[in-house]
């Protein structure tokens, strides 16, 4: 269920949401937050729901997920409007720790037995740096793992404000301390909890080279994929995450070289030594490979 590219569409506007057929992403999430007014809400879980019944499960081209208001601010709601189209998962932002996902777990147990949808099926992602308290407490992830969880994400907006930030970049452009702290801690609490660690939105959508380089960078750091705002976005992130053909290459080159040997723990490659936490990567990599050539 490895995710590359997550397209955010708002969840109201019909325009951009008959464009989500052709984006190429490997999810898109229909977004009833951020995008949406708060009285257009009631019309944007209608078209939500009319999006999913088309598109049944069996017949999607991608994966669906739903971005839901915050718990405090209508995720049930939402939640209860949208569950019966049966989406892939649900994004829930604004977490202040696992117990905020325990309880949409919670929900989604009983929505699932109302609307006929297979117990279990609709996934979660959590966006979890958006408040100060979520960042203190991604601990929680290295313990248990809340049940449907498959990612964490992160995003610097909503913190910055929490914070009273001027601004969350320095002078180059890049994150300042805290940010590139919350954004590391992120990735570890995803690895920790053995789930996607999601990276967040590139804002200059116009700036494609300035994308790519910064998908490549988050990609060698250890996270499987990005949020994307713009359709245009999608096919770099697609590449920047999955396996290039030198990686693979030299990929297949470590298995068969530990293949040559034979139940031996290092081997010998072009002078250097490599053992086996490299050929977990190298078959790692390969796997990757399989199932984003699938895709194309």
């Amino acid at each position: 269920m490895t995710v590359r590219s997550w397209l955010f569409v708002p969840g109201d506007n019909e325009r951009k949401l008959a464009k989500a057929d052709g984006s190429g992403a490997d999810a898109v999430v229909l977004d009833l937050e951020d995008s949406v007014a708060e009285p257009n809400r009631p019309e944007a879980r209608r078209k939500v729901r009319a999006f999913l019944d088309a598109r049944p499960v069996g017949a999607r081209r991608y994966q669906l997920w739903v971005r839901v208001n915050s718990l405090d601010d209508g995720a049930l709601l939402d939640l209860a409007a949208v569950v019966g189209g049966a989406p892939d998962g649900i994004m829930l932002p604004k977490i202040s720790g696992t117990a905020d996902i325990l309880r949409v777990s919670h929900a989604l147990d009983a929505l699932e037995v109302r609307d006929g949808v297979a117990a279990g099926y609709v996934k979660m992602t959590a966006v979890a740096t958006e408040t100060p308290a979520a960042v203190l407490k991604l601990f929680e992830f290295a313990g248990q793992v809340p049940p449907r969880l498959i990612g964490l994400n992160w995003g610097a907006e909503d913190l910055s404000a929490a914070v009273g930030a001027s601004t969350n970049v320095d002078d180059s452009g890049r994150w300042t301390l805290t940010y590139r702290w919350a954004r590391s801690a992120v990735m570890l609490a995803a690895k920790a909890a053995g789930v996607q660690a999601i990276d967040t939105v590139y804002v200059d959508y116009r700036d494609l080279a300035g994308l790519r380089a910064s998908c490549r960078e988050s990609a060698r750091e250890g996270f499987n994929g990005r949020v994307a705002i713009h359709p245009d976005q999608v096919a770099v992130i697609n590449e920047a995450f999955a396996p290039s053909a030198e990686d693979v290459a030299h990929a297949e080159r470590v298995v068969a070289a530990f293949d040559r040997v034979g139940g031996v723990g290092t081997v010998g490659i072009d002078g250097k030594m490599f053992d086996i936490p490299h050929l977990k990567r190298a078959r790692k990599v390969l796997d990757l490979h399989r199932l984003y050539s699938r895709k194309t």
